[in-house]
């Protein structure tokens, strides 16, 4: 019944409306943890690249290129050949609605919703490795490998990579010309777009990708892009320095084959010169790049249509300038994803420092308590989290780690009585609530100033008592507000209230 063009238009729209409002519900519900927030993302990422899909099928249909929706109209109009017959068009129309029935006598109605509503206990299947732990750090050990292996320098640790992969521009320029630099750009730029996709679902990355390549594109024509800039080039030529080897480390052409043939012919092909022959012959072939400019070069060194045969003698051809661009624009995009990701990268850092500072049995430790957590929630999500201890709540929802709880001393309880014994957890919470609102408030109730001298007092009786005695050391029986009442500034400094007002009314805070 639902085989003509016009219902399946009709039961498209009602599609579209459908999800629309599954995905308001879905996001008016607040996550309870870091899990939920994922899948809720993803259910609602699905939903709308469903009604995108179903939406595209709609515009084909109204742009009706082979006229079958205006035949179908014209149809149910009673529009023949012989001419209009609209009482003809009714009646079999109502044979054919009362032939399906005859056919399908046990037919119902099938409640679409009951489908819709299932698809918000969906629970999507998204894939994290064990280091990425469901998306709360990324997982850089492969990279980092593959940075190690660039040889750039000497073999650094894992926690100083992850320092310094998100500042691309730190590599020397002459460095980036190599095949195994951008196959590395390309697979860290690969897997950060993919770790992205994973955890911010809702994202517009393609939107995200365009802005930053019309200010790359603009950059690279003002010749503004850091680390590319064409200082080290003249009219557009590059110089010998872009090669991956630094010729002022080398006195003779026979240190220089300690570098070792492959590199030897990836400095000879950038600068477009023959990389064949023995490590000897390519290594004198190169040395001479050092005192000798590459236009006064006899051209039998140079590669069959290399720039170096041109009349131009040491031109950049487009294709390695195609090949800069695209590497700097890499680089930009990585830049962009580093920034989005900002507080996942701090996270990382965070998270392998204090392995590093872990024994094996309290690595163990931490590991089995992170499974009890997640087998819990995997039992019933419905049920109250697991926390014997009372641990206050991380940013996850979840309890935070007892390391954390007796690093900070929150085990530790501090009452006011002026804040009307509230309980502060911690040496840090204590301090801080003196400049806090409730502890302003109480004493302001107290005819008290809230100056410094009533630090860590958190009696009413021991306050009165240290006002009295103020006032009396004094000679004052009445606070003046004036001198003793104290402001801060947006920079922190103090200042009494006379002292604040002038320096309001000049405009100088």
């Amino acid at each position: 019944m639902s085989s003509t063009l016009l219902e399946v238009t009709r039961a498209s729209h009602e599609e579209v409306e459908r999800l629309e409002r599954l995905i308001v519900k879905d996001l008016q519900n607040e996550p309870a943890n870091n899990k939920d927030r994922l899948f809720q993302s993803h259910r609602v990422r699905n939903m709308i690249e469903n009604i995108i899909t179903t939406t595209e099928k709609l515009v084909e249909v109204y742009e009706d290129k082979d006229n079958a929706r205006r035949d179908e109209i014209a149809a149910l109009g009673g529009q023949t050949a012989m001419g209009t017959n609209v009482f003809s068009a009714f009646y079999d129309r109502l044979k054919e609605i009362r032939e399906y029935h005859r056919r399908h006598p046990a037919a119902r109605v099938v409640d679409a919703n009951e489908d819709y509503e299932a698809m918000l206990k969906e629970e999507p299947v998204i894939e994290f490795t064990g280091e990425e732990a469901f998306g709360k750090y990324l997982d850089m050990h492969e990279l980092y490998n593959q940075y190690n292996n660039l040889k750039f320098e000497k073999p650094i640790e894992y926690s100083a990579y992850l320092d310094i992969f998100s500042q691309p521009n730190i590599v020397p320029r002459k460095l980036k010309f190599s095949r195994q630099y951008r196959e590395y750009m390309e697979n860290l730029l690969e897997y950060l777009v993919y770790f992205f996709q994973r955890t911010e679902p809702l994202q517009d990355l393609d939107r995200i990708f365009s802005k930053v390549t019309t200010e790359f594109e603009e950059q690279w024509e003002n010749d503004a892009v850091q680390g590319w800039e064409k200082n080290s080039q003249e009219n557009g030529h590059l110089s010998a320095d872009h090669t991956v080897i630094d010729l002022d480390f080398y006195s003779t052409a026979e240190e220089l084959k300690e570098v070792g043939p492959e590199k030897l012919k990836e400095a000879l092909a950038a600068l477009g010169l023959k990389s064949g022959g023995t490590v000897q012959q390519r290594a004198e072939r190169l040395f001479l790049t050092k005192d000798t400019p590459l236009e006064k070069l006899d051209k039998k060194h140079f590669a069959k249509g290399s720039r170096g045969s041109e009349p131009n003698g040491g031109a950049a051809t487009s294709k390695e300038v195609d090949n800069s661009k695209e590497i700097a624009l890499m680089e930009a995009k990585i830049n962009k994803l580093c920034d989005l990701l900002d507080e996942t990268i701090v996270r990382t850092k965070e998270n392998v420092v204090k392995k590093q500072a872990l024994t094996y049995d309290e690595m163990e430790a931490e590991r089995e308590e992170e499974e009890t957590q997640a087998d819990t929630e995997s039992d019933d999500d419905e049920q109250q989290i697991y926390n014997p201890l009372k641990l206050p709540m991380g940013w996850d929802g979840k309890p935070i780690p007892y390391w954390l709880y007796k690093l900070h001393g929150l085990g530790q309880e501090f009452k006011c009585e002026i804040c009307g014994n509230y309980s502060y957890w911690g040496r840090r919470a204590f301090e801080r609530h003196f400049k806090e609102w409730r502890h302003q408030h109480g004493m302001r109730c107290l005819g008290i100033p809230n100056t410094k001298n009533f630090n860590e007092i958190t009696s009413i009786k021991e306050a009165q008592e240290l006002w009295k005695g103020i006032q009396e050391r004094q000679g004052v029986n009445k606070w003046r507000p004036d001198l003793e009442e104290e402001y801060e500034d947006k920079e922190g400094n103090i200042y009494n209230r006379k002292t604040y007002t002038d320096l309001q009314r000049q405009g100088l805070i």
